[in-house]
């Protein structure tokens, strides 16, 4: 079945993503300039788990937190509980302890919860000291610009990664445009993250490559200048493709993440929507580009 979006082919074909595990992570500071910088620390080569060793990025800014300070919420994902919680040790330690003003806390009330704060908490060198409010344990860590706050446990959950489509437009310009278009609309859903540069991939990836020591490759049937070279899934007047990748904590999230994205992106020299997925041999969650389409759920 054909469908368009403003003249925009939406291809009927569907996103294969994966499962996951997440954490959502409140970062304060003394203001939203520090909680910023954390929050990019900690963030940072974070794009991919197929060599990051996970998939973070800004959920939104937060008014309401547990010390009454500006806050910033983290998403970060890794493919099992033990992967998650090395990387929140080492990014907590090594990007929020460090940073000024900063304090961390838990913001996932999953029924899971794993001990980070009191994995940091040596680095106080026996000088830590822990308070229990409300029955939750807080560490606090001298440091010498004061203390680091951090919350003794973190939740985390089954997620999901890799939801994805693929823009293709008539010239870069234009797909850049829509691309951001969809990032700005994606951004406002909470619960999930756009893990790559800006929210936006250049380089999309199939699984495998003639080099066996590759996991992933470049996604050649979508780069226009390999058209005349090899088979290609792009029609004559596409010139430039990018793809929006999006982790969430559930399904409904993603979902409306990509309804966002892709109304939003079709605009006047979009040729085509489409999306990546392997024959359904990379993940169990299947995203069909109409279905999602067709959901009601408000934007």
């Amino acid at each position: 079945m054909v469908r368009h979006i403003n003249g925009v082919e939406i291809e009927d074909t569907f996103a294969e993503a994966f499962g996951m595990w997440a954490s959502r992570i409140i970062i304060t500071a003394a203001n939203r300039k520090w909680t910023r910088e954390a929050a990019s620390q900690m963030t940072g080569f974070a794009t991919s788990v197929i060599a990051c060793g996970c998939e973070a990025g800004i959920e939104a800014d937060v008014d309401k937190t547990p010390d009454g300070r500006p806050a910033v919420n983290i998403l970060l994902f890794a493919m099992s509980k033990d992967a998650l919680v090395r990387q929140l040790v080492n990014r907590i330690g090594q990007c929020v302890l460090t940073c000024a003003t900063t304090a961390c806390f838990n913001g996932l009330a999953g029924e899971e919860q794993v001990v980070i704060g009191g994995q940091l908490r040596f680095f106080g060198d026996g000088f830590q000291s822990s308070k229990l409010i409300a029955g939750r344990r807080y560490w606090r860590i001298p440091v010498m610009e004061g203390e680091f706050l951090v919350e003794n446990k973190f939740g985390v959950q089954r997620a999901v990664g890799g939801g994805n489509f693929l823009i293709l437009g008539s010239n870069q310009t234009v797909a850049l445009q829509a691309a951001e278009l969809a990032v700005d609309a994606m951004r406002r859903v909470p619960g999930i993250v756009l893990p790559f540069p800006g929210g936006i991939v250049r380089s999309g990836s199939k699984v495998g490559s003639k080099y066996k020591f590759l996991k992933a490759s470049t996604n050649h049937a979508y780069c226009p200048s390999l058209r005349a070279l090899t088979d290609t899934a792009l029609p004559e007047d596409v010139n430039s493709v990018f793809e929006i990748v999006i982790d969430g904590l559930d399904v409904p999230a993603i979902e409306q993440a990509m309804r966002a994205g892709i109304q939003a992106a079709c605009i006047p020299g979009i040729r085509r929507i489409a999306a990546g997925n392997y024959g359904g041999n990379l993940g169990k969650y299947k995203f069909h580009l109409h279905t999602v389409l067709d959901q009601t759920a408000p934007l």
